[in-house]
């Protein structure tokens, strides 16, 4: 078994900080998003992965990924969408056994009204603090972050 590759202090001060700024920041998100339009985080996340779709719709199986959620709960989260007429599940035209989210007039209205609040507690809570090094820096290290876990980084089991 290899060693335990601790974090040194600076490390372990930036891992800090980042799960902190995280928390707090999607804290902040999903307080606005409740007060101001009554939604999660998540199911406001697929109506706009569903209106940045070509016919805005996606198959269930596409959204879980691009939404990052489970197909099961995405599933959950569609269904609660749909008794609020925001969005429909239709079969799909090319797969029998899938099926195909679709954003309604009524679902594209209700992003709409949320998405000015949504932008406003981004920008405020996450970057009005950042100088454009900063948005830049931020940008690179997310990016880098994805790609090697895209990749299947490995772990000692830690």
């Amino acid at each position: 078994m290899a060693p335990t590759r601790w974090l040194s202090t600076d490390e372990q001060r930036a891992w800090r900080a980042f799960l902190t700024a995280n928390r707090m920041l999607f804290d902040a998100i999903e307080a606005q998003l409740a007060r101001d339009s009554g939604l999660p985080h998540p199911y406001y996340e697929i109506l706009v992965r569903l209106s940045e779709a070509p016919e805005r719709s996606l198959r269930m199986s596409e959204l879980a990924d691009r939404s990052q959620s489970s197909r099961s709960r995405l599933s959950h989260a569609v269904a609660r969408l749909q008794e609020k007429g925001w969005v429909q599940r239709r079969d799909c035209p090319t797969d029998r056994r899938g099926q195909v989210a679709v954003l309604t007039d009524e679902g594209f209205e209700a992003l709409a009204a949320a998405a000015p609040g949504h932008v406003e507690c981004v920008r405020s809570s996450l970057f009005d603090p950042l100088t454009e090094e900063q948005v830049s820096a931020l940008r690179q290290i997310s990016e880098a972050v994805i790609r090697h876990l895209e990749a299947g980084c490995e772990t000692s089991g830690g």
